[in-house]
């Protein structure tokens, strides 16, 4: 056989390499890779080398590759992946009939340059324009026929012409661009086999329709459903918030999954090819390198030297980075900035990013402790625990008055059914995203019609009084529940009772999302069960309408503080470290009451139900407790954090202690002082309080100086109220 036989041998007998370039772009559904994302990072790598138009953006994609296949499951994964609405098609699709209404990107290779073999082993590239026509082939289905132009150049390339075999039906004229199709991976791992595209049709799960996004229903103040009003505010299918957090987000490092996953695990977006992702194109496809500050239009932020910046606190000079050594008041001249970066930080704990949520606190509480009105974006870059990132979002809002990503946020409308969960009395952001993304609930009415029973008693409750839990609660009304809360334990037990009022009404707010109390007795045989009989006395004279939670954690350690290495034996961890009932409150009496109930004996109440927690602590740790509860979130865990970190301890509410031995650091002065036993205990509360601060080697702040917490209408019990 001589070499010219040998070599067409060769070609007859080598398999086609599989070539992918001629479709529309693809997207691959991360759904079932949850566990498996080397499997999800392989298959990219597969569809790149076969030239696939892979995509990252769902928003570009007319090619969906899933291993889902129920309808409905699919409806949510577009709509998880970017926000992709969609209406299934289930009527016949015409054949395009005009030469120039099809998408240069359709699905069945429209205005793809391909290669044909000439004479002398060369390829002409031919290019194929927009215009085909359908005919019904002899199997049935629909073959293409291409009007070809003139050929523009010719290459010396002897790859031979592949030919795409996907006969679906083609779109109607002018609505390719409106379609998606959700096709399963096993089309691609037979495509390999063969090497080349088998039809779509066997492996088709979904055919779509992209539409707007629905408008966000108002929620009735009557009973939460939606008022079947269309709202005045049209949600626009904008891009979704994952894409724009990218922005503000930590540069990746260079690891494969860093590259193909963004902060939320979600992949990051930008066409494929061969080259790894991050490779090239922007910042927000993968490069490792920090965007540039925007330049600043104000007069104050064009200086260029730092004399011109005011002179920072003690605190700024030394790097302090932990929020509870320095005072932190209610009050920012930065407010205006600071709750806009409040609004993505919730958006962060609605996507499960604990990471972001935690970097952006950590920038709040130092933005709220800086006693100057920021005028330079320089002032931002050397306060702890704030980046470039911080510093270019107030750049764009000192020169546009806002923030491009809060503007989105508020359009969003998943974002605005997911806080709409999230605000439910019980519900986190884990049990939110279920009830979206799993369940397919868009509204509290879907809640009570489809999912009713499988809530949690405080669910049901934070559903049924869903608007009035948001009311807030004023100050003189604060202050009236927590003087009948006292009294009841008083009256439980004696005089030397004493309680105070922790919580955001402690640190100076005018209202309250709930009421948080802190009760003891200087005897601690006092405090055993204390918090039982509380709420029974209490729900003997009707203030208290629903007990969702009584726990009795510290009562059956022997009120010891938790130990260092916790379990259930011991009872507690988080927020049930303490005695603790969390409970709804309503004013029995009202002015026309006697008058109702002679008309109709089941009148109802028409006061407003509250929210209440009564925390019982033990009078040798009950500094730790006022101290936690008083305190603003940020401030709570740098507490923690800064006796963990500084001292080798373990704060919580219960106490104190070693994290070398587990022994129990006394910081309140219980046990003995200079020898003498007891000589040294604690008189009031508020004395306990400061003893703890003294203890830990901290300077005293004030409750009103620890305002480094969540926004204004919410309440630093947040984080023992949303229990996933």
């Amino acid at each position: 056989m001589d070499h010219d036989e040998s070599t067409q041998s060769q070609e007859v007998d080598a398999k086609p390499q599989l070539d992918l370039s001629g479709l529309a772009p693809i997207f691959v559904s991360s759904s079932q890779f949850e566990k498996h994302l080397d499997d999800l990072h392989k298959l990219e790598e597969q569809l790149a080398e076969a030239d696939a138009p892979l995509t990252y953006d769902i928003h570009e994609a007319r090619i969906v590759l899933s291993k889902v296949t129920k309808k409905k499951r699919i409806h949510f994964d577009l709509r998880e992946n970017g926000g992709v609405w969609t209406e299934e098609v289930t009527e016949p699709l015409q054949p395009s009939e005009s030469a120039n209404k099809t998408s240069p990107k359709s699905l069945t290779t429209a205005h793809v340059t391909k290669k044909a073999k000439v004479g002398g082993g060369k390829t002409e590239v031919v290019v194929l324009d927009d215009s085909f026509t359908a005919s019904e082939g002899e199997d049935g289905g629909t073959s293409l026929s291409r009007q070809r132009k003139a050929p523009s150049s010719k290459v010396t390339t002897g790859r031979p012409t592949q030919v795409l075999s996907v006969r679906t039906p083609s779109p109607a004229p002018g609505k390719n661009e409106d379609l998606i199709r959700v096709i399963h991976i096993d089309w691609f791992v037979e495509s390999k086999k063969q090497g080349s595209p088998v039809p779509f049709e066997d492996y088709l799960s979904y055919l779509g329709r992209i539409v707007s996004r629905p408008t966000v229903l108002p929620i009735s103040p009557e009973s939460g459903s939606t008022t079947g009003k269309p709202s005045s505010r049209q949600v626009t299918p904008a891009k979704a918030i994952l894409d724009r957090a990218r922005e503000d987000a930590p540069a990746p490092s260079t690891t494969q999954h860093s590259r193909t996953t963004d902060r939320f695990g979600k992949r990051k977006f930008g066409h494929g090819s061969s080259k790894p992702l991050g490779s090239g194109g922007s910042w927000e496809a993968g490069h490792n390198h920090q965007p540039q500050l925007l330049q600043a239009t104000t007069s104050e932020a064009e200086g260029s030297g730092s004399s011109d910046l005011p002179e920072p606190p003690e605190w700024v000079k030394q790097g302090v980075k932990y929020a509870c050594q320095r005072s932190t008041p209610l009050r920012s001249p930065n407010e205006a900035f600071i709750e806009l970066l409040k609004k993505i930080r919730t958006a962060r704990e609605l996507t499960n990013d604990e990471i972001g949520v935690r970097a952006y606190s950590t920038s709040i509480a130092s933005l709220a402790a800086y006693p100057h009105k920021l005028s330079n974006p320089r002032e931002i870059m050397r306060l702890p625990g704030c980046e470039a990132k911080i510093a270019n979002l107030f750049v764009e809002w000192t020169n546009t008055g806002k923030i491009k990503a809060v503007e989105e946020l508020e359009a969003n409308e998943e974002m605005t059914i997911l806080k709409l969960f999230y605000n439910i009395w019980g519900v986190g952001a884990t049990t939110a995203r279920e009830y979206y993304y799993d369940r397919g609930w868009r509204d509290l009415d879907d809640i009570i019609e489809f999912g009713w029973s499988t809530l949690t008693r405080v669910q049901q409750i934070g559903v049924k009084f869903y608007d009035e839990f948001l009311d807030l609660i004023p100050r003189a009304e604060v202050e009236e529940i927590g003087r009948i809360i006292h009294s009841h334990a008083v009256l439980a037990r004696n005089h030397d009772i004493q309680s105070t009022i922790v919580g955001g009404y402690r640190r100076g707010k005018e209202a309250s999302g709930d009421v948080d109390i802190v009760v003891s007795h200087p005897d601690e045989t006092q405090t055993l069960n204390l918090v039982t009989d509380i709420v029974a006395a209490l729900e003997e004279k009707g203030w208290i309408t629903h007990t969702l939670l009584l726990s009795l954690n510290s009562t059956n350690r022997g009120q010891q503080t938790l130990p260092f290495r916790s379990s259930a034996l011991h009872g507690g961890h988080g927020f049930d470290t303490l005695d603790k009932a969390l409970v709804v409150w309503q004013d029995p009496g009202w002015p026309t009451k006697d008058a109702d109930l002679a008309a109709d004996p089941k009148a109802k109440n028409p006061n407003i139900h509250r929210r209440v927690d009564i925390i019982l602590a033990p009078w040798r740790t009950v500094g730790c407790a006022v101290a936690g509860w008083s305190s603003g979130t940020t401030f709570q865990r740098d507490l923690r954090r800064y006796a963990k970190n500084v001292k080798g301890w373990k704060f919580d509410s219960s106490g104190v202690r070693s994290r070398v031995n587990g022994e129990v650091v006394d910081v309140e002065g219980w046990e003995s002082y200079h020898g003498e036993i007891g000589e040294y205990r604690t008189k009031t509360m508020l004395e306990a309080e400061k003893r703890v601060f003294e203890g830990m080697g901290l300077p005293f702040f004030e409750p009103w100086d620890r305002c480094t917490g969540l926004s204004e209408d919410d309440h630093s019990g947040a984080m023992f109220v949303h229990m996933d």
